[in-house]
C-alpha cells in the first residue's frame, strides 16, 4: 500500500509517495494521481516534505532520503547519474549517456528522463539541450526553469 501526502509549495501542491519507508513517486499539480494511494502522512514522508520546504527554500542543496524508483535497469542507471549532478550545475542528455557507458543513448536518456518518478529528488531538471536550451521536463518547462533559476540563485550560498 502507497501513502502519498500532498505540500502547497511555491511552485503548487507536491504529492509526495511512499511504499513502507522509502520515497517511490513525487507528483507535481497536473499529474495524474495513483488511485489506490492512501492520504497518509507517514514519518517518511513528513521527512520529505520537509526537505522540499528546505530545497525550495534555498536552504537544502542535497537530499538524504531513501529512494525507489521503478524502472528498468537502464532508466535505474540514468537516474542513479542524474543524482550526482551537483547542485546548480546541467548536464546535456549527450553527457548522461556517456556517463552511464552508452553515448549514442540520448533519446533514450530523455525518455527516461521523462518517466522519472521521483523528480527534484532524482534531478531530471538539472539535464539541458545540447545548445544549452531547456528541452523537455513532464511537469512543464516552467517548473523546470523555475528549479534551475532558484538554484542558480543560492549554489554559492
Amino acid at each position: 500500500m502507497k501513502n502519498i501526502f500532498f505540500y502547497p509549495t511555491e511552485i503548487g501542491e507536491i504529492g509526495i509517495a511512499a511504499s513502507g519507508n522509502v520515497i517511490t513517486n513525487l507528483y507535481f499539480p497536473n499529474d495524474q494521481m495513483p488511485q489506490d494511494a492512501v492520504v497518509n502522512e507517514i514519518e517518511i514522508l513528513k521527512k520529505a516534505g520537509e526537505q522540499l520546504h528546505h530545497y525550495l527554500a534555498g536552504k537544502r542543496k542535497d537530499f538524504d532520503l531513501p529512494l525507489a524508483p521503478d524502472g528498468t535497469a537502464f532508466r535505474l542507471r540514468v537516474w542513479e547519474s542524474l543524482r550526482t549532478i551537483p547542485y546548480g550545475e546541467t548536464r546535456s542528455y549527450g553527457e548522461i549517456a556517456q556517463s552511464i557507458g552508452n553515448k549514442k543513448s540520448s533519446r533514450a536518456v530523455g525518455q527516461a528522463n521523462h518517466h522519472n518518478p521521483i523528480p527534484i529528488f532524482i534531478p531530471c531538471h538539472r539535464v539541458i539541450g545540447s545548445s544549452g536550451k531547456l528541452v523537455g521536463y513532464g511537469s512543464g518547462l516552467q517548473i523546470k526553469a523555475y528549479l534551475l533559476l532558484l538554484e542558480k540563485q543560492y549554489a554559492n550560498y
